[in-house]
């Protein structure tokens, strides 16, 4: 990681040049009406930029020439090692770029410059190259037919697909949808968060310049119920990708409906939760991993462990030590190094997290530490990493994805009554155990209803394996190979060769 101060990092700041146009069909362009959406910083309430704020028209330009550029076959007739290798090029561009980028996610959304360095940026780089790695790699089929017929079956890109993507994790979000997309031969249309555009604006500029032709690749900013839907709703957009909320997600197989069936993957809400058995094999570990699992990027994280389920043999002894490790994490300016806990995304999502907190304290849930909105002084907004131990689980603070550095735990007796706790919930992306029982290990894995499972650790995983949940967690694959057949069609040629 970078061992650049917090000085260096406000000055670096100062002299950063962001840019809020749309890019459309290889260049940048106003909104067609001219609108734009100020981008504030949620670290201390400056105004950053204006950005463009797409309506119909910048969508309807941006899918024409989306589809213009799919069907003249300027990348999607390319060779695969074609694609790779404008694909490693982007990857080593964004590499090249890693602090800007870095500062601009900071500045953006609120993260802390640490994280942002050491693990979105990395891990966006790494999405990239791998796809581009892989596509050079992936076979087609010949079926087993008797001696008279010849029957292949090819994989074939989609077409135009738009990527719809949350603020949490800006550039790696859209990474896990554009590059393997890309990889299969599609044109991408991306909507970024209106909360935090100005990462993928600058993404746009570095996959010209690493050869990714006009129309291939666009960016058009704007809010959901705009740009959002019309993307939704549009009839020659062949596949949408989404992450976000539940609610968000339901509204775009509506608009599927409404519109061209087109298909869409969902990557929705998460209530994940976290459990520690009485024979967990390090309670020091699992503490800060728990500790870690749902205050890292405060807490605005999909999988983030936000249910924690102790053995009641136990449950006092590891509580202490998870507060410990909370009460060290305070808030702090995430332009420093230093800092852990950096700020929430914006005012909306800040007042939301705290009338959840208020809400579980008046729904008879003990507060153990936290709680409180601090820094108020910045202009920012940040929130104090915040423990309840509950009693009902009925609370708003067990059922609701709250998204922000809010703990709801509780006390389980027996394997069954943690799985059922565990599972009585409407999401199902992530999950985690820890025990030292192998057995209890893989018998408790596959009880629990979560896409994700994870034992004696937390939220570990690499682009290798599939991400993405049950319920209504939904139901999309991101990341490993499996990623590729949401941007791929299955043609199968049947070829009498009798003739």
């Amino acid at each position: 990681m970078s061992q650049h101060t917090l000085e260096y990092w406000q000055q670096k700041a100062e002299a950063l040049t962001l840019r809020g146009q749309a890019y459309i069909d290889g260049a940048y362009a106003d909104a067609a009406d001219g609108a734009t959406f100020p981008a504030t910083s949620p670290i201390d309430g400056r105004k950053l930029a204006d950005v463009a704020a797409c309506g119909q028209a910048d969508v309807d330009r941006a899918v024409a020439a989306a589809r213009r550029a799919f069907d003249s076959g300027v990348w999607s007739a390319l060779a695969p090692r074609e694609r790779k290798s404008r694909m490693l090029k982007l990857a080593a561009l964004i590499s090249e770029h890693t602090e800007e980028l870095a500062l601009i996610e900071t500045l953006d959304m609120g993260k802390p410059i640490r994280d942002a360095l050491a693990f979105d940026l990395p891990e966006t780089v790494q999405t990239y190259a791998w796809y581009g790695e892989a596509i050079d790699k992936l076979y087609d089929e010949i079926a087993p037919t008797g001696p008279d017929a010849l029957a292949t079956v090819t994989r074939e890109p989609v077409g135009v697909v738009a990527a719809v993507v949350p603020w949490n994790y800006p550039l790696l979000m859209a990474a896990w949808k554009v590059a393997p997309a890309l990889a299969a031969g599609n044109s991408v249309i991306l909507k970024p968060a209106e909360q935090s555009s100005l990462s993928a604006l600058r993404l746009a500029a570095l996959a010209q310049e690493a050869g990714i032709p006009a129309g291939v690749f666009n960016v058009v900013p704007g809010t959901g119920p705009v740009a959002g839907r019309a993307l939704g709703v549009h009839p020659d957009v062949d596949c949408l990708a989404f992450t976000g909320s539940t609610a968000t997600g339901k509204r775009f197989m509506s608009y599927s409906g409404e519109s061209n069936l087109k298909r869409v993957w969902l990557e929705c809400g998460g209530k994940s939760p976290h459990i520690i058995f009485e024979d967990c094999p390090d309670l020091d570990r699992a503490a800060l991993i728990a500790a870690l699992a749902i205050f890292s990027n405060q807490g605005e994280v999909c999988i983030a462990g936000s249910r924690l389920y102790v053995h009641d043999s136990i449950y006092e002894t590891f509580m202490e030590k998870v507060a410990a490790h909370a009460a060290a994490m305070q808030p702090g300016n995430p332009l420093d190094p230093e800092t852990t806990l950096g700020a929430m995304v914006d005012e909306r999502q800040t007042r939301s997290v705290m009338a959840r907190i208020e809400a579980g304290a008046s729904q008879g849930a003990s507060l153990r530490i936290g709680g409180r909105q601090v820094r108020t002084d910045t202009g920012g907004f940040y929130i104090e990493p915040t423990i309840f131990d509950c009693v009902d689980a009925g609370s708003e603070l067990v059922r609701e994805e709250i998204f922000g550095p809010v703990l709801a735990a509780q006390r389980f007796h027996t394997e069954d009554e943690a799985i059922a706790l565990a599972n009585d919930s409407s999401y199902g992306l992530g999950a985690g155990l820890w025990t030292a029982n192998l057995g209890r290990a893989h018998r408790l894995s596959r009880r629990l209803r979560a896409g994700l499972v994870w034992v004696n650790t937390y939220a570990a995983g690499d682009i290798t394996v599939p991400f993405g949940g049950v319920k209504q967690s939904g139901f999309g694959r991101d990341k490993s190979l499996h990623a590729l057949d949401k941007y791929s069609d299955l043609k199968t040629t049947w070829i009498d060769i009798t003739v």
